[in-house]
């Protein structure tokens, strides 16, 4: 018994390096490509905390999204930057102050702000700028809302 311990656990460390590297190259695939923030339905309404005293730089990485969707050669990204609008709320929300992003989705683009700009912009320190002015920016999902119109009253 004691010698069949000692071949299964001679054979797990054996092992282990085989396993441990397919599972290494699995995770390192999965964060290569990141998940797509895609939105569904007519209409979409997605709202985000920032930071009272980092609004210019959550401003300036909007400026970047809008930029590189122009900027883009998707296809589709002029229809996505048609129907993007972000709106400032006047009114904090516990200490923060609240910017909603109203969108009508284009099925199967992606609304992740620093996609649409790393898709067009390709300097690493510029892509690290960006990255630590939305991190530093950012203080909350507050959440997202899509769906159908249920009654349009222009019509």
């Amino acid at each position: 018994m004691r010698r069949l311990s000692g071949v299964l656990l001679a054979g797990a460390i054996f092992m282990l390096p085989a396993i441990s590297q397919n599972l290494g190259s699995a995770n390192a695939q999965q964060a290569a490509a990141p998940q797509k923030f895609t939105m569904e339905g007519d209409l979409a309404i997605w709202s985000v905390a920032v930071k009272p005293d980092k609004t210019a730089d959550y401003e300036a990485v909007l400026a970047a999204v809008k930029d590189a969707l122009a900027k883009s050669e998707r296809p589709d990204a002029k229809q996505q930057a048609a129907g993007w609008k972000v709106i400032k709320l006047a009114q904090p929300a516990n200490g923060n102050v609240v910017y909603t992003h109203i969108i009508t989705p284009v099925p199967g683009a992606d609304y992740s702000p620093l996609q649409v700009i790393y898709e067009v912009v390709k300097d690493p320190a510029a892509q690290r700028a960006l990255y630590d002015k939305y991190r530093d920016a950012f203080a909350a999902n507050l959440g997202l809302s899509s769906g159908k119109v249920a009654a349009d009253f222009s019509k």
